[in-house]
């Protein structure tokens, strides 16, 4: 009788400890799924903030102003051909919703695009050159992804935007006084995969 007690307790010590260790394992495995999840939406943030900056650097070289709304960037009917800078407007990956936080410009319109998120992000280095100011971000709301004229940086007054240099003095690698020649390029800072011949 003792015998089949003891042998009743161990079996339950034995389930008891399975159950733990599953229970460890899965909360693990758990952690590993979010952080693998967050590094996806963090990639496909940095690809639609890009995605936005083109399409305003687009749509400011076709006319020197910013959109009024993120609708223009789909429909530019300013030109007798209407232009399309995006397919679509895209959700922020990390809040799911296209409740995307703007970005304004001094002279009106909208100049970039930032998360809402207040997420603190895994990826802290390592972002591209035009990005190098995400780095160490506590937030995803410090991501923004804002297109500044080159024109705009030489000599422009209040406060430089993050990497440029300070007002009164031409970015390094920037234009002549003189701004661009006519027919050239659209003024800009250089976007990642966009070949800005310089």
């Amino acid at each position: 009788m003792r015998a089949r007690a003891s042998q009743a307790g161990f079996t339950y010590l034995g389930i008891l400890a399975a159950v733990i260790l599953m229970g460890l394992l899965l909360t693990a495995a758990a952690r590993v799924w979010t952080l693998t999840e967050q590094r996806e939406r963090e990639t496909q943030l940095l690809f639609v903030g890009d995605a936005f900056r083109m399409a305003i650097s687009g749509y400011y070289a076709h006319g020197h102003r910013y959109p009024q709304t993120l609708q223009d960037l789909l429909l530019d009917d300013r030109s007798p051909v209407p232009l399309r800078y995006l397919r679509r407007l895209y959700f922020d990956p990390m809040t799911n919703s296209a409740d995307w936080q703007l970005v304004l410009a001094p002279e009106g319109g909208i100049k970039g695009v930032y998360s809402g998120s207040m997420r603190t992000p895994i990826k802290r280095a390592n972002f591209a050159p035009v990005d190098a100011f995400f780095a160490d971000s506590d937030c995803y709301c410090a991501w923004q992804f804002v297109y500044e004229p080159r024109l705009r940086r030489w000599g422009a007054p209040g406060n430089p935007a993050p990497g440029n240099p300070a007002p009164g003095g031409p970015a390094r690698g920037g234009p002549a006084p003189g701004g661009p020649a006519p027919g050239g390029p659209a003024p800009g800072i250089p976007i990642p995969g966009y070949l800005n011949p310089q």
